[in-house]
């Protein structure tokens, strides 16, 4: 297996891109959930359980998505403490 060499710019491009990705699922998520809660509220043909999961997909993700920040927050943190 041939590993690639990325230029720093590089390297900090593809990592913003996939953020920016993963955040943008996230948001979709969340619009999903809120467009089922409301369906729910005005009392539309929604299940009950398609709401719920819904819900539970974009909790889940949220969550995941704050660990991830707090884990690179913690890396960043830990190299600024770094002597050079």
């Amino acid at each position: 297996m041939q590993t690639q060499s990325y230029t720093p710019y590089e390297a900090q491009q593809s990592f913003a891109s996939v953020l920016k990705e993963s955040i943008d699922k996230v948001n979709e998520a969340q619009a999903v959930s809120d467009n089922f809660t409301e369906k729910l509220a005005r009392g539309e043909n929604v299940d009950l359980h398609q709401v719920m999961i819904a819900s539970q997909k974009a909790s889940v993700m949220m969550q995941a998505t704050l660990e991830v920040r707090n884990k690179v927050v913690e890396a960043y943190q830990e190299m600024m403490r770094m002597n050079v």
